[in-house]
């Protein structure tokens, strides 16, 4: 070990939750591991450790993402450190009922078969402290509206690379409102070709151009929404 590698251990809990968001910006799976114990050890609580350094960290990654200083690559490295450090909060946050920002369940739509995209928004929406419901890829109608009635989320998230699958989320989002359930979920709709005007005539509540937008569009969007109740 070189005399000027950094011991997280050796350090107090402010440095070691701004070397960890260094270190989750660089995409370093294993100091995240060893900094989400230690702060564990010390007696942080599940919640402050995934808010105070993941989260917090997460944003900073969205942000750059956003402004075009970090892209896909480098988010996905974040974002598979933040998943490290996730694995071991996770069961510690389901044991003491932590608040979540919301829950969202997420699919690429029937015919297509892209998820880098849809990946990656789970990723951040996960690091910004949602819950996430992957279905995956190829995902129709009836497979959206079960997912929705069993997990009951805040958010619906429908993502498509193919402009001949894009189509498909008016099918979903029609059958929402034929079944009396449009309501119930906000509906944001993502993919290289959609754009705003695309989101207006399906009937989405918003169109998130990537990760870092869907992040702050789902928390503005619960917000108003918690704030009209």
């Amino acid at each position: 070990m070189a005399d000027d590698d950094i011991i997280l251990a050796e350090l107090s809990d402010e440095d070691l939750v701004a070397q960890m968001k260094d270190d989750l910006y660089d995409g370093m799976k294993e100091e995240i591991e060893e900094g989400t114990r230690l702060l564990l050890d010390r007696g942080w609580t599940p919640y402050d450790v995934l808010t105070k350094s993941l989260v917090a960290g997460m944003q900073i990654v969205g942000e750059d993402f956003r402004d075009g200083i970090l892209f896909v690559p480098e988010v996905l490295l974040s974002a598979n450190a933040m998943k490290a450090g996730m694995a071991i909060l996770r069961p510690l946050l389901v044991e003491t009922g932590a608040p979540k920002q919301g829950k969202m369940v997420i699919g690429t739509v029937k015919g297509d078969i892209h998820d880098i995209g849809k990946n990656l928004v789970g990723m951040m929406m996960e690091g910004a402290g949602f819950e996430v419901v992957d279905l995956g890829i190829n995902i129709d109608v009836d497979k959206y509206l079960a997912a929705i009635e069993e997990h009951q989320p805040e958010l619906l998230g429908m993502s498509a690379l193919l402009t001949t699958t894009m189509p498909y989320m008016k099918v979903v989002i029609d059958t929402l409102v034929q079944k009396g359930i449009r309501e119930k979920v906000i509906v944001l709709v993502g993919g290289a070709p959609l754009n705003e005007d695309f989101a207006n005539q399906v009937g989405a509540d918003a169109y998130c151009r990537d990760a870092a937008v869907t992040v702050e569009t789902a928390r503005s969007l619960i917000e108003r929404r918690h704030n009209q109740l």
